[in-house]
């Protein structure tokens, strides 16, 4: 009898990944924008190249990992004057750093909602980040939406010709999931 309470024991506790929930990201569905100013107007932009790795179950948020990228040299803008100096080396360097990515294995419930806390990498460079999120399921799809700004010089982006651009940008996400197979 001991023997059995053991190896359920056992089983038990190596079984418990299972109950995390993954999530395939729908693309069409999702966004990733962002909001900055330059010469006092403000502009707007787009990602529409993105992915993510997401595994997420309310009631296990211990098992909860984010791991999303960003195709740097994807970003539309609303003034297209812009998107060859965000894209040169001063900008986002998108020939020597094509991608951007944020990963988070640190996710709690808050009054509000839910924050992802982990690193975010732009231009090789890394910084700490809390994402806020609201989170509806319904069914097997899921609903979220966060956003949070950045210090853009923090990640080496801008130079001195940068100097009537604003110093954050700030970045929605809309993401539209389906839960995983």
């Amino acid at each position: 009898m001991r023997r059995t309470l053991t190896a359920f024991a056992a089983a038990a506790l190596f079984a418990a990944p299972a109950f995390a929930t993954d999530w395939v990201v729908d693309t069409e569905a999702s966004t990733v924008g962002f909001e900055v100013t330059a010469f006092g107007s403000g502009f707007t932009g787009a990602f529409q190249d993105f992915s993510a790795e997401i595994t997420l179950d309310p009631e296990n948020l211990d098992a909860a990992r984010i791991d999303a990228t960003v195709r740097t040299g994807s970003a539309e803008l609303s003034n297209a004057q812009y998107a060859s100096n965000m894209q040169s080396g001063a900008g986002l360097d998108v020939e020597s750093h094509p991608e951007a990515r944020f990963v988070s294995e640190d996710i709690r419930a808050t009054d509000s909602g839910y924050e992802a806390v982990g690193t975010l990498t732009i231009k090789g460079q890394s910084q700490p980040l809390t994402l806020p999120f609201t989170l509806e399921i319904d069914g097997d799809r899921a609903v979220a939406d966060g956003s949070f700004t950045i210090e853009r010089a923090k990640f080496g982006v801008g130079g001195s010709s940068w100097s009537d651009v604003g110093p954050r940008v700030t970045v929605n996400l809309h993401i539209e999931a389906d839960r995983a197979g």
